[in-house]
């Protein structure tokens, strides 16, 4: 079983930064789950909510922002006093980054809330200037935007994301022709997975912060655990 750092090591770093990014390599991740939408001005950048109240010490939409606007706010406010400032990341930045390190990239396209039409091609050919293709999940809650971009690079991995309790999962991901399903951890009972195994489906599930979790979805065969602690997951993973 994998060990995915889901927004980077976000349970100690903040979250989406390139800190957090390198963070969790330092911890042995075996790959990094991190979000992707687009400014104002058409530019992909790594952040997760639609607002960046959240996360910045901004106010707004993220797509009300031009990229130079967005990279003036800090995204680790929420550790203001504890840390540096940290600018939110460009998809880019973080590929020319990540290139030449052996780490596999989930991006989930956030177009579940704004569609963010173009960013699927916009991804997509900055995976192609790094030569990323076969190092990246492809990964949206936003089905339709998975079809869309499976259409301009089919050669690359996706996975179906979902917050549902779905009846004969792997029947539908096979259908959709994908590769991967991306549940809530909770959801993944013995028959599920049985399930979706029949279908040769992989399943990579998030978010896994529980230990009794992580050694639990490693006996039911899980692909890929995606949570903020990796180096807690790391050391379950190692223990015999």
């Amino acid at each position: 079983m994998k060990n995915f750092a889901h927004r980077g090591f976000s349970g100690k770093y903040p979250e989406n930064t390139m800190l957090a990014f390198k963070k969790a390599v330092e911890a042995g991740a075996d790959g990094i789950e991190l979000d992707v939408q687009l400014t104002k001005d058409g530019e992909v950048v790594i952040i997760h909510d639609e607002k960046v109240d959240r996360t910045t010490n901004g106010a707004g939409n993220v797509r009300d922002f031009t990229l130079a606007e967005l990279r003036k706010l800090d995204a680790s406010y929420i550790y203001t006093g504890k840390m540096d400032v940290n600018p939110v990341p460009t998809f880019e930045e973080y590929c020319e980054w990540v290139k030449d390190l052996p780490i596999v990239t989930n991006i989930e396209l956030k177009t579940g809330v704004y569609p963010y039409p173009g960013i699927e091609a916009k991804v997509w050919k900055i995976l192609q200037k790094y030569n990323l293709q076969d190092k990246v999940i492809i990964s949206s809650f936003n089905h339709y935007s998975i079809l869309q971009m499976r259409k301009l690079a089919p050669q690359l991995q996706y996975g179906l994301l979902t917050e549902s309790w779905l009846v004969n999962p792997g029947a539908y991901v096979e259908s959709v022709g994908v590769e991967c399903y991306h549940p809530y951890y909770g959801s993944l009972t013995e028959e599920t997975v049985a399930e979706v195994k029949g279908h040769n489906i992989a399943i990579n599930t998030y978010t896994v912060n529980d230990v009794d979790a992580v050694k639990r979805l490693n006996t039911l065969g899980i692909d890929i655990v995606i949570g903020n602690f990796p180096d807690m997951v790391k050391k379950v993973l190692a223990e015999k």
